[in-house]
């Protein structure tokens, strides 16, 4: 006869065993998904430290291509990364021409200006063409850029011209007395602090201003002469500030022929002996990474509020 306190003893054993087994289960597989997570956070930030040591240089997203195409988009505020691309595209035997494909209203007076002259060194060089491709905008600033493009290329909905300088900055001396706040400032020459943002601008100062904008403007307008190879009066007149669509400013010789960036490619291609259809080249764009943002100066992410009221007057050929 089966003792009862034995039957439920055994029946009672299994219960004990298997709970230490399923908690180790349970920490075997914790443990693997904080390993996996682990590695997947390592190897996330050993590709971003190989992709930062590559450096701001340029690097080219396809290799042996006959046509290499530059970017101007958004406002122009710096010349150094498009006249690094044409330096480098121009002195690439393996490319046989250039576009710049362009989509911007403009912006500084002077990295637009500088721009130009490199595209306009490359076309006087008569090492390979270098062609304008203005998609949406190329207005301003752009333009003046695509003036010193061997041909230039525009749709018809194109927003395209606005030959003209502004110079602006913000005034807020309103704002200083409404928090009573008085600048002192001590100079020596009449027109050293001209453009105070605190005080409003004296009738010497606004034509002192207005000298240098006119100045930057005969300049705008000799360059783009020079460029379309037409007189500076014809430019002139038509230097008011506003803009054409490509199909209005065919006519006004701003631009060579009506197309979109492709019609432009495939122009290009064939006037320099590519047949079928050409190979494209474009420096490779670095984006910023993880480990990057978490490396950088921290004013990269909490600009300091002092920046906020720099005192700072700027000439622009910008399109509104």
């Amino acid at each position: 006869m089966v003792d009862p306190a034995e039957n439920t003893a055994a029946q009672a054993t299994p219960v004990q065993t298997s709970r230490p087994r399923r908690a180790v289960w349970t920490w075997v597989l914790l443990a693997c998904g904080l390993f996996a997570g682990l590695l997947t956070v390592v190897s996330l930030l050993i590709l971003a430290v190989a992709r930062s040591l590559g450096g701001p240089g340029l690097g080219f997203a396809a290799s042996g291509g006959n046509i290499a195409v530059v970017d101007i988009d958004g406002v122009i505020t710096s010349a150094d990364t498009i006249v690094d691309q044409l330096r480098k595209f121009n002195q690439d035997g393996s490319i046989k021409a250039i576009i710049l494909h362009i989509d911007s209203p403009g912006g500084a007076a002077a990295p637009s200006q500088e721009i130009y002259h490199e595209v306009r060194r490359i076309r006087d060089e008569k090492k390979k063409p270098i062609v304008a491709s203005i998609e949406s905008v190329g207005a301003s600033g752009a333009y003046y850029i695509a003036s010193g493009a061997t041909k230039i290329y525009a749709n018809d909905a194109s927003v395209v011209g606005s030959i003209g300088v502004i110079m602006e900055w913000t005034n807020y001396g309103n704002l200083m007395q409404w928090a009573k706040l008085k600048p002192e400032v001590i100079n020596a020459g009449a027109l050293k602090d001209a453009g105070d943002p605190t005080r409003p601008m004296t009738p010497q100062e606004k034509a002192y201003f207005q000298g240098l904008v006119d100045n930057m403007y005969g300049q705008f307008i000799s360059d783009v002469a020079s460029g379309r190879h037409l007189p500076a009066n014809q430019i002139r007149s038509l230097a008011t500030g506003q803009v054409w669509t490509g199909e209005q400013a065919l006519p006004l010789h701003l631009i060579d022929a009506a197309g979109g960036f492709r019609d432009a490619l495939l122009a290009t291609a064939k006037s320099v002996g590519i047949s079928g259809e050409p190979s494209m080249v474009k420096a490779r764009v670095r984006h910023r990474t993880l480990w990057g943002l978490l490396t950088s100066d921290a004013d990269d992410l909490f600009p300091d509020p002092g920046r906020l009221m720099e005192r700072h007057a700027g000439f622009y050929f910008l399109w509104r």
